[in-house]
C-alpha cells in the first residue's frame, strides 16, 4: 500500500508543488518517514497528527492566504477556526470521511479522496469558494 500511495501522490504532485500533510503521515519510525519523503514529489509541510511520533517538532495548525482565500489546516476538524465567520476554509483529516459536511470545511485525508492528494483547485471547486 505504501508504494501505491507514493505512486498516486507523484501522479498529481510536481516537484515544485507545495504539499501540506495534515497529520498521520506514517506510523513508522523517523528513518522510514524520511525515506518516504525522499520518494515524494513536492516541497513538504508536515502538521502533527495523532500518530506522528516521528515528527518531534511539528506544528498542529497551518494558516495561509491562497488566491484570495484564507485557509486553515489542522489534523483535527474544528467547529470554528480563525476567520471562519468571514468565509475562511478549514481543511482536516483524522475523521476518515465520517463527519457530516460543514460549510467551508473538508476532510482532505487521502483515505477520504480515493487515496490521492487534493489540489487547491479541487478544494475550491468542491467547497464552491
Amino acid at each position: 500500500m505504501d508504494n501505491e500511495l507514493i505512486k498516486r501522490h507523484n501522479e498529481v504532485v510536481s516537484k515544485n508543488d507545495i504539499v501540506v500533510h495534515i497529520g498521520d503521515f506514517t506510523l513508522a519510525k523517523e528513518e522510514i518517514a524520511k525515506r518516504y519523503i525522499l520518494e515524494l514529489n513536492g516541497n513538504h509541510i508536515f502538521l502533527k497528527g495523532s500518530h506522528d511520533r516521528w515528527l518531534s517538532n511539528g506544528r498542529y495548525v497551518w494558516m495561509k492566504k491562497i488566491g484570495g482565500e484564507y485557509v486553515v489546516a489542522c489534523h483535527y476538524a474544528m467547529r470554528v477556526w480563525p476567520k471562519s465567520h468571514y468565509g475562511s476554509v478549514q481543511l482536516h483529516g483524522h475523521s476518515h470521511g465520517k463527519l457530516s459536511f460543514q460549510k467551508n470545511q473538508w476532510d482532505v485525508g487521502v483515505d477520504n479522496n480515493q487515496f490521492y492528494p487534493v489540489s487547491f483547485d479541487q478544494i475550491k471547486e468542491t467547497l464552491d469558494i
